[in-house]
């Protein structure tokens, strides 16, 4: 599925992040930026050890945050590594988390001059966000910033099966409806 956001190609796609050739990804990294299961563990294998050595440079990267490194072996020029919330009851601020995880990876796309970029659904893994709700914050995040950016040429949301596709896709027609 895609819409145009203002000057912005926003498509959903299932498929594998670390393949993807936009200048940049988003990796779904912890607040160590240690690596580890799932998308992060995916992305540190695929991209190689200098990606886990900028980590180190860094250290640290609360949650709501983002960090940018090389892409190592990656096709992708750049890593925007984001930590998102771990979900406890959707009461401890976990969708301003989530939200402001998303936006701070845009934020750095643009002040970077990153064109192109490719999302994974940030905390729905292991961190164990509802995908409904984590879908429809991660749209209505990027549709705002799009709206009021135009320097940023392509988004895609990279999703690991039909399942989580099938729920972005409801999300953004009930998001792109009003």
């Amino acid at each position: 599925m895609e819409a145009r956001i203002n000057a912005c190609l926003l498509t959903l796609k299932i498929g594998d992040i670390t393949r993807e050739t936009t200048d940049a990804i988003v990796n779904a990294a912890n607040s160590g930026l240690r690596g580890g299961g799932g998308v992060d563990g995916a992305i540190h294998r695929a991209g190689g050890p200098a990606i886990l050595e900028e980590c180190r440079k860094i250290g640290h990267c609360p949650p709501g945050s983002a960090v940018l490194t090389a892409g190592g072996r990656l096709p992708a020029q750049y890593v925007i590594h984001a930590v998102g919330p771990i979900y406890r009851d959707g009461r401890h601020d976990e969708a301003k988390t989530l939200e402001s995880a998303y936006r701070s990876c845009l934020v750095l796309a643009s002040r970077h001059g990153i064109k192109s970029l490719a999302f994974p659904a940030l905390s729905t893994g292991a961190y164990g966000y509802p995908l409904q709700q984590a879908a429809r914050i991660a749209l209505e995040t990027v549709v705002s910033y799009l709206n009021t950016h135009d320097d940023i040429r392509i988004v895609h949301f990279i999703l690991y099966n039909r399942d989580t596709y099938e729920i972005f896709k409801t999300e953004m027609q009930s998001l792109l409806s009003t």
